[in-house]
């Protein structure tokens, strides 16, 4: 098959990539370093010539509310147009668990406003959503750190996966035929959020005391029990945070 993921030379986009091309498909990057934009549309007609299946992973460049909502709107319209010029007949795309939970939050809008134009589309489609990555969790303490220097961390479910797991996953769904639905993917492991950063922190040295704060927001929202984490049935990664860490 020939698949495009749209963001490929990313974090996830580089691994599916990977993925793909080890199981014999003909993957394709496409980014602006590929001489792609989805912004403005160049080069979208010409990679997608041929596409089985489109991928897109592709992540907005600013997380503020105008910005992020008017890269996703018109990234994602121009993909489905060109998919739609050439015939590709599966469009899978990823998001975020709990988008619905926290419609506040400007780039989870974003998201679900990307997912409301892949469903009314008209193009056969999957979507996966994840929970949050393993690979960010130094940024999630730098952001939760307040004036007082501790990390201020929701004490809520957490279930982070890693990027390896959600590439895998990602991989099934493209090469499988379309669902027109959703699915779940999250890690192997549920914690306490607040619990999980006091460990995740000390492992690696960092010395920031955590605060289990029930209203420490998540980049600008507050969290419920179950805010970031699958509700009812879910896949799981098969990495757990220990041996990911581990093996970084």
């Amino acid at each position: 098959m020939k698949i495009v993921v749209i963001g490929g030379t990313g974090l996830i986009g580089t691994k599916l990539v990977a993925k793909l091309t080890e199981h014999g498909h003909e993957a394709v990057p496409a980014a602006p370093n590929t001489g792609v934009n989805t912004i403005t549309g160049e080069g979208l007609a010409d990679v997608l010539k041929g596409a089985d299946v489109v991928v897109d992973v592709a992540n907005s460049p600013s997380f503020e509310a105008g910005p992020v909502m008017e890269f996703f709107r018109t990234s994602t319209a121009n993909v489905l147009a060109a998919e739609q010029e050439a015939g590709v007949g599966h469009h899978v795309g990823i998001s975020i668990v709990g988008t619905e939970r926290l419609a506040d939050n400007a780039y989870f809008a974003a998201k679900i406003a990307q997912e409301d134009l892949i469903k009314a589309s008209g193009r056969p489609y999957s979507l996966v959503h994840a929970t949050q990555f393993m690979e960010f969790v130094a940024a999630i303490a730098d952001e939760g750190t307040w004036d007082d220097g501790k990390v201020h961390i929701a004490p809520v479910a957490w279930a982070p996966i890693a990027a390896e797991d959600v590439a895998k996953n990602l991989a099934r769904v493209a090469v499988g035929a379309p669902l027109n639905a959703r699915i779940d993917i999250a890690g192997p492991d549920e914690y306490r959020m607040d619990e999980f950063f006091r460990k995740a922190l000390a492992q690696r040295g960092d010395t920031r005391e955590v605060v289990g704060d029930v209203h420490a927001k998540y980049f600008g929202s507050e969290l419920t029990e179950r805010s970031l984490v699958p509700i009812g049935e879910a896949t799981l990664g098969e990495l757990h945070y220990d041996d990911w860490y581990a093996a970084q």
